[in-house]
């Protein structure tokens, strides 16, 4: 499921509608829609930071010019969250008891593994 997201701004706790993204080797900013999953090398902003970004001189910004929206969950976004609060209240089931091993020297268990002995 789809959660909020926040504004990447220190301090600021307002949903993000937009992201920004940087093309360092075109000296640009691109300011777009909210995209659909979280990216590491891109920034989360609010409408109040998204529409007042300022770039270094030199720089470019390219910034959509329509409305943005804050994202509303989608019906497969509340039907996922509730298949997930079903599968964790599941009581956990006992694993199928190990057939026996062979005994002796050599032999053991560790784990889910078990060490046999090599022909010989």
């Amino acid at each position: 499921m789809r959660q909020v997201r926040r504004c990447s701004r220190s301090g600021c706790a307002n949903s993000a509608v937009a992201t920004l993204t940087y093309v360092y080797a075109e000296s640009t900013a691109v300011v777009g829609p909210l995209a659909t999953y979280a990216e590491p090398h891109s920034y989360d902003l609010c409408e109040r930071h998204a529409v007042r970004l300022t770039v270094p001189r030199g720089w470019e910004v390219v910034r959509y010019e329509g409305q943005f929206a804050v994202p509303v969950p989608s019906g497969d976004d509340l039907l996922a969250l509730a298949d997930a609060v079903r599968e964790a209240a599941r009581p956990e089931r006992a694993p199928p008891p190990l057939p026996p091993g062979p005994s002796g020297p050599g032999t053991g268990r560790r784990g889910h593994l078990r060490v046999v002995p090599a022909p010989q």
